[in-house]
């Protein structure tokens, strides 16, 4: 693999996981929303990876490259059940006072974020070690 392809598969990485953090914030930011901009519960969203993705197909500049990068297959909704609150003086709540709150967990949640970000930070190292290797490669003919 050439030095060059890191950069590929370190920035499909991290568009992958920009995505994932994109996803997390909008779970979070809809966390205590009864309703959704389409008048139901807001259903948690959850990010599916695929397993590798030859460059090539991401964008890369060769087909036959051996370097494999990262893709988001699609995003999903979470299928767990909806939280029942009992708040009878809520707008929204039911007959017997419960309403039908999002199924984000924000522990889960919080982690995930620490764990997309993480993986940002340990692809920008990446990227920046690789530059430092190629700027100290040039030096070595001087």
């Amino acid at each position: 693999m050439s030095l060059f392809n890191i950069f590929n598969v370190a920035g499909s990485a991290m568009t992958a996981q920009n995505q994932r953090l994109n996803v997390v914030a909008s779970n979070l930011a809809n966390a205590d929303s009864a309703v959704s901009s389409n008048g139901q519960p807001y259903k948690a969203k959850q990010v599916v990876f695929m397993s590798t993705q030859p460059m090539g197909q991401l964008g890369g500049t060769s087909t036959n490259s051996a370097s494999n990068g990262v893709k988001v297959a699609s995003v999903t909704e979470n299928q767990s059940p909806m939280r029942v609150v009992h708040d009878p003086s809520h707008p929204m709540a039911n007959k017997e006072g419960y309403v039908t709150m999002p199924n984000v967990n924000v522990v889960e949640e919080m982690v995930d974020m620490i764990s997309a970000s993480r993986s940002y930070q340990n692809n920008v190292e990446m990227m920046n070690t690789a530059k430092t290797l190629l700027l100290k490669t040039l030096t070595i003919g001087q």
